[in-house]
């Protein structure tokens, strides 16, 4: 008799996400939220800590790292290097502004807690990242990623992604694992092969890939090619031991240098919506309710903690670049969460021992929730403030742009 008892339980997993993800962003649709709370959600609801359907953590978290790479690969396609280069001086300045912001205010709470300087350090680096992914893709649903406070935040957020790789290596180093003087060698090497291509990027500006015509009209083997430069670019900085998200980041970076986006796009896009579901499904897999409950005064008052503050240190670095306050503080609303790129960090920290499995769980849960609430922080700003049109609103960056 044919039952519940022959189905593959994979299949009937897949089945029961999908429904889930549908459900939750049905109503996340209706009050106009991005598609990835339903993902985080429906990573509570699966895990080991909800009903248990998916408990292979293992198996999701690296098919999750594919979900990473697209995401940055993705990122790296919007931006355009020579104009990046030219504006440097907003989201550089404004970006280290942030972090040492960041660490300062970590270093507040530390000094009570006698931590150690290595371990603020990296706890400041983690709160200091906001969220590409919800953030753009909210200044995209409102048609305010060409505004000047859209172009601003955007512009910070990026170099928040491209700062994420020196903190990653400060964070291996602060646990204790040196690299032998082969590694050091490699990732020297990766490390000049990265600025090679880019420095070759910024000189031409624009070149057309040579395989261009003969792919246009072509879309299965557009999607192979897409496929190959996207995890080709990660494998090659991995093999130097450099993380593979930056080298799909360089990739798209090169992507977009070549005029290519929009197939690019158009091959990877059903990829990308299913592999970052994952990656952000294997961060709600995460979140222990037992553990949330029984230490809700202290995680609330981290989160409360954590909107303010980047809130508040954002818009004043937005304002100092702009001597506007109601656009700065919105701007400061759109950073105050903390990012995706987060939980990599988190994560290196607990394996090289700087955090403890307490504080590990207690910053995968404050990450998620700030990603859960940033969407109603940043509207309930929006209202207080009284914008309703930010399309005409340019003049965040205006004196900016202008001594330039």
């Amino acid at each position: 008799m044919i039952g519940l008892s022959v189905i593959n339980p994979e299949l009937l997993s897949i089945v029961l996400i999908s429904v889930i993800i549908i459900a939750i962003g049905g109503i996340l649709r209706y009050v106009r939220q991005p598609y990835v709370i339903a993902y985080i959600l429906a990573g509570v609801l699966i895990g080991k800590h909800g009903f248990e359907i998916v408990t292979d953590e293992e198996a999701i978290r690296a098919i999750s790292e594919f979900g990473l790479i697209l995401l940055l690969f993705f990122i790296g396609m919007e931006i355009s290097l020579p104009e990046f280069i030219k504006n440097w001086k907003v989201p550089t300045l404004g970006t280290l502004i942030q972090i040492i912001g960041s660490i300062l205010m970590i270093g507040l709470i530390g000094y009570f807690f006698n931590w150690s300087m290595n371990r603020i350090i990296v706890l400041g680096f983690i709160i200091s990242l906001s969220s590409s992914a919800v953030v753009i893709k909210l200044l995209q649903d409102n048609k305010e990623s060409n505004t000047a406070i859209g172009q601003c935040v955007i512009s910070i957020l990026l170099t928040q992604d491209i700062l994420i790789v020196p903190m990653l290596i400060l964070t291996s180093y602060f646990g204790g694992t040196a690299p032998s003087t082969q590694e050091i060698i490699l990732q020297l090497l990766g490390g000049l092969l990265l600025i090679s291509v880019i420095i070759w990027v910024i000189r031409k500006k624009e070149f057309t890939l040579p395989f261009s015509n003969t792919l246009k009209d072509d879309h299965e083997m557009q999607v192979f090619v897409a496929i190959i430069f996207c995890f080709g670019f990660a494998i090659l900085t991995a093999f130097f031991g450099i993380s593979a998200a930056l080298g799909a980041f360089v990739g798209g970076m090169v992507v977009h240098a070549a005029r290519s986006t929009e197939w690019f796009h158009d091959s990877l896009h059903s990829f990308r919506v299913i592999f970052v579901a994952i990656f952000f499904a294997s961060v709600g897999m995460l979140i222990d309710i037992s553990f949330l409950i029984s230490n809700w005064k202290i995680i609330s008052l981290i989160i409360i903690a954590v909107l303010v503050g980047n809130h508040f240190i954002n818009s004043v670095v937005i304002y100092f670049f702009g001597r506007n306050w109601k656009m700065s503080l919105y701007g400061g609303a759109l950073l105050a969460q903390i990012g995706e790129l987060s939980f990599v960090l988190a994560s290196t920290a607990y394996y090289a021992e700087i955090i403890s499995d307490f504080e590990y769980k207690l910053t995968i849960i404050v990450i998620s929730l700030t990603l859960l609430i940033s969407p109603f922080w940043i509207s309930i700003t929006k209202k207080l403030l009284g914008i309703r049109n930010v399309t005409n609103s340019n003049a965040v960056i205006n004196k900016y742009n202008d001594n330039n």
